[in-house]
């Protein structure tokens, strides 16, 4: 027996006009506060919040951010407002010494010199390589 597999599952019905149900919900919700701002209030104190109010409605309604409603980036703006932050950082190592400084620079120094030294010593890359590794292990012995 053959069944059929509904497709397009996240995208909603139209059912007013171009509008889904949500979409409507949000013209009405804002339209009808605006209204009611309008008749309660002189129009010089209400114009303020029924272009905010209307604004807001209008980008529930039709704007969208990566191809999703604004709705979901309100309700990730809250959840990262209101809830608990985990903050992680790495944990710096104790600055050493003046001393230890002193002396790490000056085995760096070292190091570096012997590098350099093993660069001019021969033409086959890897007997210098090999001599290098060599020098620093017993040097730290």
């Amino acid at each position: 027996m053959q069944f059929k597999v509904p497709q397009f599952l996240d995208i909603e019905d139209k059912i007013f006009g171009p509008f889904t149900f949500r979409q409507f919900a949000y013209l009405i919700g804002g339209g009808g506060l605006c209204f009611v701002i309008y008749r309660t209030t002189p129009l010089w104190v209400g114009a303020l919040p029924i272009l905010i109010i209307g604004g807001f409605s209008l980008a529930l309604t039709f704007y969208k951010v990566n191809n999703k409603p604004f709705i979901f980036v309100l309700e990730a703006a809250f959840s990262y407002l209101f809830r608990d932050k985990l903050y992680i950082w790495k944990r710096r190592m104790k600055k050493p010494g003046e001393k230890e400084a002193e002396a790490t620079t000056k085995k760096e120094e070292q190091v570096q010199t012997e590098m350099k030294r093993v660069n001019k010593l021969g033409t086959s890359r890897l007997k210098d390589l090999a001599w290098s590794l060599d020098v620093l292990d017993i040097k730290k012995q």
